[in-house]
């Protein structure tokens, strides 16, 4: 800024806030910031309403209370909306100012992203929020939080790399080469259980052991890198996804060590079983795709919201298999009328009959013979239907609007990447 005086004064719908020049200079607001680099008053005038040079001061024709919250941001890094203000509204002034939606607390985003998918969008325009073409590009960009130091910046960036895969080219190439990765391991994986593979195996021993350490060694070193810069390592290492990592990565290296020790895996007995185990989890890796394809992401957070109607779900069909399998189990057997059924014998064992029956699957195996028997079984199989659909409206519901919600943050995410390519 090469004119005023070193007190800077906003002027925002009335209400003023002094700062100097220092601080314009580094403001976390980028309409604010670029300030500084205004060489004349007419690039001033670019950015705001008005300005009197006798006050320094600079007037912003915007939402007073609005503004208000977004300096709260500023100063403890949380924005929420403003109470009784449309989200739009104050979406609008955030664009307006330079910020993004996902400088929003988590409850805040999901209200955006309700209200933009009543009224059918997927993003603001520039021309509703009024910004100019440069600060469009900018506001574009995904910005770390407020008042980051050059390190914790490049942290936050690698960090949106790995767990982010539409963030950036980067991260979109790595999400593609983890996937061929993924799919290379179980194609592996499935392919060791044909009958010929233990003879392909020894014709070609090296080549299976090259492409197994590599595709390990590429989700080590994801896993490692993920590890290095995630927030907190805490939340890291509970979180579900990482903990099939671990487990999927871990029997690889301990077949490597016994091979050293010379303890071949086969021949362990229960260790050797546990070891075979654990490396089939490495079927849990197709997880790791939920982090780059939209559907498992629907389903994942569609789970995650609903436990209370699955956990209903399944009180159902616990409450009302303890009451058929009892009755299955008293008509085709405990009454011993001359006809005792022997796939009736017990309560667990009629069970199965129950199970199956409700969910309308009836693979024919087990069948009521008696009169009763199959009464019980006709109420069995429709109270089933009505039990199992009860829950599912809340549930088709719930993922409608998770769907929706992960499609506006995709959409969102795609603009920043069509910003940054174009740049």
């Amino acid at each position: 800024m090469k004119f005023g005086k070193s007190i800077c004064v906003l002027n925002v719908g009335g209400t003023r806030y002094a700062f100097t020049r220092e601080v314009i200079k580094d403001f976390p607001l980028r309409r604010v910031s670029r300030l500084h680099a205004c060489a004349t008053e007419k690039e001033v005038l670019e950015l705001c309403d008005d300005y009197d040079r006798d006050r320094n001061e600079f007037f912003f024709d915007r939402h007073a209370q609005a503004f208000v919250f977004i300096m709260l941001y500023v100063r403890s890094g949380k924005l929420r909306f403003v109470p009784g203000v449309c989200e739009l509204s104050f979406y609008t002034e955030m664009l307006y100012w330079g910020l993004e939606s996902a400088h929003l607390d988590s409850c805040c985003q999901k209200r955006l992203d309700d209200r933009m998918s009543e009224i059918g969008l997927d993003t603001l325009s520039e021309v509703d929020v009024g910004v100019s073409g440069d600060e469009s590009q900018s506001s574009g960009e995904p910005v770390p939080g407020i008042a980051l130091t050059g390190r914790a910046k490049w942290l936050e960036k690698m960090r949106k790399t790995f767990e982010e895969p539409n963030s950036s080219l980067l991260a979109q190439l790595l999400a593609s080469v983890s996937v061929i990765f993924v799919l290379v391991s179980m194609i592996m994986l499935c392919a060791s259980t044909l009958p010929d593979w233990d003879t392909a195996k020894i014709n070609s021993v090296e080549e299976h052991r090259i492409v197994e350490a590599v595709c390990i060694g590429w989700f080590t070193a994801e896993c490692i890198m993920r590890f290095l810069v995630a927030r907190s390592k805490w939340d890291f290492l509970r979180r579900p996804l990482n903990i099939i990592d671990v487990i999927a990565i871990t029997p690889y290296y301990v077949t490597m060590v016994m091979a050293r020790a010379g303890m071949p895996g086969a021949g362990l007995g229960v260790a050797g079983v546990i070891l075979r185990v654990l490396r089939m989890m490495r079927v849990f890796w197709l997880m790791k795709l939920a982090r780059h394809f939209l559907g498992l992401q629907t389903l994942g957070l569609t789970l995650t919201r609903c436990y209370r109607e699955m956990v209903m779900l399944m009180v159902f069909v616990f409450v009302a298999m303890a009451i058929y399998s009892a009755l299955a189990q008293l008509l085709e057997h405990g009454l011993d009328l001359g006809t005792r059924n022997p796939d009736y014998a017990s309560i667990p064992a009629a069970a199965w009959w129950v199970i199956i029956s409700m969910t309308t699957v009836g693979y024919g195996d087990v069948y009521p013979v008696t009169v009763g028997g199959r009464v019980l079984g006709g109420m069995c199989v429709v109270s089933g239907i009505v039990l199992l659909a009860l829950p599912i409206t809340f549930i088709y519901h719930s993922f409608v609007q998770c769907y929706q919600e992960l499609k506006l943050r995709s959409a969102r995410y795609a603009r920043s990447l069509s910003v940054e390519m174009l740049q």
